[in-house]
């Protein structure tokens, strides 16, 4: 699985190589912690069919600004910048085979039947480390509604794409192996935790692992993938970066 960085780079070259190929064709036309402990869902989880309130308005992009991490903040031996480019990956950079795993590969908008209000996106990392642990740090708002019909989305995905499936990616295709339901943090009204294995797409003898936790707080969602640019499995997304992400976000909202 690529990296955290290596994702956002990814998308951002494919972004330009667009847009040089639309100049191209002439006239003017102008994306350590503890080891993983299996376990169901959150209990706080609503049943899976529970309305939604109606909610306050979705938080707008600056406000999901002033409320992420930013290279200021305590989370322990991590650091958090912007992406290449500044903005998260286009909905269809990653997508899913069968499409009910979505949600696994990428909430962003355009990617689900439910799109965000607003997004922001940054890149967390050790910078003391080598080949550490990347995070991929996504804070979305949704009206209320969407935002629990995302969770449900991704509560299914992770149960019927549990034996596996095919993420595509702009360049290549990889083979999910498995999807392991992790204990979720005790965090907002509801939350999620994956371990996704996957086979690497150059020696099918590896496998690569990262971890998705998802935490829905009121209609705003802190999304954490984690991975590395190794076959080390690191157990998890690191509590530093949850803890300070989810502290910051409650500090600063009602």
């Amino acid at each position: 699985m690529l990296g955290a960085r290596a994702r956002q780079t990814a998308a951002a070259a494919l972004a330009a190589a667009v847009l040089m190929a639309t100049a191209a064709c002439g006239g003017d036309g102008a994306g350590r912690p503890a080891a993983p402990s299996p376990a169901a869902p959150a209990a706080s989880s609503p049943a899976p069919h529970a309305a939604a309130p109606a909610g306050p308005r979705p938080l707008t992009r600056t406000q999901l600004l002033a409320v992420a991490l930013s290279e200021d903040d305590d989370a322990g031996a991590y650091t958090a910048d912007e992406p290449v480019d500044g903005e998260p990956p286009a909905g269809d950079m990653f997508t899913a085979e069968p499409a009910v795993c979505q949600p696994l590969v990428s909430l962003a908008k355009g990617a689900t039947p439910y799109d965000p209000a607003a997004e922001i996106v940054r890149t967390v990392w050790d910078p003391d480390a080598e080949r550490g642990v990347d995070v991929d740090l996504h804070l979305r708002s949704y009206t209320a509604r969407d935002a629990a019909a995302v969770m449900r989305a991704l509560a299914r995905a992770g149960r019927e794409c549990a034996h596996g499936f095919t993420e595509q990616r702009a360049l290549t295709d990889a083979r999910v192996l498995r999807v392991d339901t992790l204990r979720p943090p005790a965090a907002g009204d509801e939350a999620y935790a994956f371990r996704i294995t996957t086979q690497d797409v150059e020696d099918a003898h590896l496998k690569l692992y990262d971890y998705l936790t998802v935490i829905r707080s009121g209609s705003t969602t802190l999304s954490f993938r984690a991975d590395t640019h190794s076959t080390e499995d690191v157990g998890g997304v690191p509590q530093d970066v949850v803890d300070a992400q989810w502290h910051k976000f409650r500090r600063a909202t009602p």
